[in-house]
């Protein structure tokens, strides 16, 4: 009998029925792709079980990207090991301030939504302003640029120029790929 392994987390209430899904199809999902099983409370408790390690570590981005606000769908490909999680906790750079807060949320963002559309067409990759985090969703390698471009915006580069730095390593990439 091998051993089962348990790892525990919280989640914002408001995303414990998006986690869980209508009928449970969802939470159902999660199970069937990552071998785990999750038990739920409606305060918001997460316990995913497993018998493989790697399969829980990945069970548990999964939860951490619904809880912060990805669409399950997106978090689900967390379960290919090709795919990264990564979250930036706006605090560190923030503070307090609400006004703050919301000027980084906003930059990232961009009008309409522009700003983050462009950043995951340049990168390939799946990003969720939720709170006080930005979630990024995507390979690797992709997720280290956006990751990048992010930071920049938070430290108050130009919209421009951390565009202009995607399409140098989108172009950047492309030659490795072909090599």
């Amino acid at each position: 009998m091998e051993d089962e392994f348990a790892y525990e987390l919280k989640i914002p209430e408001e995303r414990v029925a998006v986690l869980i899904g209508k009928d449970g199809i969802t939470k159902k999902e999660i199970e069937e792709a990552t071998g785990c099983t999750l038990n739920v409370t409606k305060e918001g408790d997460v316990t995913i079980n497993g018998q493989d390690g790697l399969a829980l570590y990945n069970t548990k981005h999964i939860v951490k990207a619904i809880a912060r606000g990805f669409n399950p769908k997106v978090a689900l490909l967390l379960a290919n090991e090709e795919y990264a999680f990564e979250l930036i906790d706006m605090k560190e750079i923030a503070g307090k301030s609400q006004n703050t807060m919301q000027r980084l949320k906003g930059r990232v963002i961009g009008k309409e939504g522009k700003s983050r559309e462009e950043i995951e067409r340049l990168t390939d990759c799946h990003i969720s302003v939720y709170g006080k985090t930005i979630g990024i969703i995507g390979d690797a390698m992709h997720v280290s640029i956006a990751r990048q471009a992010v930071a920049m915006l938070l430290q108050g580069s130009m919209h421009k120029t951390v565009f202009s730095f995607l399409e140098k390593k989108k172009k950047e990439t492309m030659m490795s790929e072909r090599v």
